[in-house]
């Protein structure tokens, strides 16, 4: 077992139907290197109202597994979406992110989040509900839905606290086909409101969560997936890069000017002294 791995703290939480393992918190280390969503800074525009642009191609995917919300009523036994490929990308001002996944069908009420803990203090991925080893703690969710069309800045403090902020920062924008979401988010990196927003810094490791809602009815014109019932995955990690270091090649090319400045006056003085 390797030293990250070893640091890794996780929680087991029993919830009727089933035993799910959280990852509650580690230093950085193997854990966040590898399994981590990296948005590399791009010059030009962000792809923000396009899922579909190939820029999204200089961005390294992720993929993350989901699995049935087990933790709060109402529960759901089996979800539509069993894995979720990320990718991300920033401009130093603003963060887009990219979700995709696959859905048998296009409904209005197909919906998407991604979650953020908010401040240093640590909190359950499950809408900051505390639970065993697991603080309880606020969160920041970015919330996207098909037949609204728009991205929703929201905050929770645990299970029945979700609410809608009060100031929009999140857009959103899903393109559906060929049975695949692809959806993104975007936001600037920093905003005005630290107490309700997380604060993405770049070169640095933050904590992301995902939720999917399959919006298809059943037989009896119910949702097949709402409110808590849905597809989700457990904490993982996301970090935005920092903008590239060039101050070494700065040091280099001066301390190569110094040398040839150095070998031309020693040269010159070699000269002289032959001279005389």
């Amino acid at each position: 077992m390797t030293r990250g791995m070893q640091q890794m703290k996780w929680g087991c939480a029993i919830a009727g139907v089933g035993i799910v393992c959280v990852l509650a918190g580690t230093t950085i280390g193997f854990a966040q290197e590898s399994v981590a969503v990296r948005a590399p800074m791009v010059k030009g525009t962000l792809p923000a109202d396009d899922p579909s642009s190939a820029v999204w191609g200089s961005a390294t995917p992720a993929t993350f597994p989901m699995s049935p919300q087990v933790h709060w009523q109402n529960r759901i036994q089996e979800a539509t979406v069993k894995d979720l490929t990320v990718r991300a990308l920033h401009d130093g001002t603003n963060v887009a992110i990219l979700l995709e996944y696959a859905d048998p069908t296009e409904d209005p009420d197909d919906s998407a989040a991604i979650e953020f803990m908010v401040g240093d203090k640590k909190a359950h991925f499950a809408h900051g509900q505390p639970m065993a080893q697991v603080e309880g703690g606020p969160v920041n969710i970015w919330f996207w839905k098909n037949k609204d069309g728009k991205g929703v800045d929201m905050n929770a403090k645990g299970f029945g606290t979700l609410k809608v902020q009060g100031h929009q920062d999140v857009k959103a924008k899903g393109v559906y086909a060929n049975g695949t979401w692809k959806v993104v988010f975007t936001r600037p990196l920093a905003t005005e409101h630290p107490e309700e927003d997380t604060q993405i810094a770049t070169g640095g490791f933050i904590n992301i969560a995902f939720a999917v809602w399959d919006g298809k009815k059943d037989a009896s014109g119910e949702l097949k997936e709402k409110g808590s019932q849905k597809a989700v995955s457990s904490w993982w990690y996301f970090r935005a890069e920092a903008p590239p270091d060039y101050s070494g090649y700065y040091y280099a090319l001066l301390a190569v000017g110094l040398a040839l400045g150095f070998q031309f006056v020693l040269i010159r003085k070699l000269k002289k002294g032959h001279s005389a």
